[in-house]
């Protein structure tokens, strides 16, 4: 299971599956991460946390531990 942690900088993922339970699963989906959603990674901090995004034409920074639960294709 590749998640997006392991998405390397410039690259651009489509969301295949989101992981989690109850308000950390829906707090992702409020930001705009959904089920067939292509993420494009921008730029990582230099301990790899936070991560920033671009998502449906916004930019977004996500933790390491919220990136793990997004499963990507």
């Amino acid at each position: 299971m590749k998640t997006l942690k392991d998405a390397k900088v410039g690259e651009t993922v489509t969301v295949a599956k989101l992981h989690g339970t109850g308000p950390v699963k829906r707090r992702i989906m409020d930001m705009g991460i959904t089920k067939g959603v292509e993420i494009h990674v921008r730029k990582v901090a230099p301990l790899g946390d936070p991560m920033e995004l671009t998502v449906r034409g916004y930019e977004l920074s996500v933790r390491k531990a919220e990136a793990e639960m997004i499963e990507i294709a």
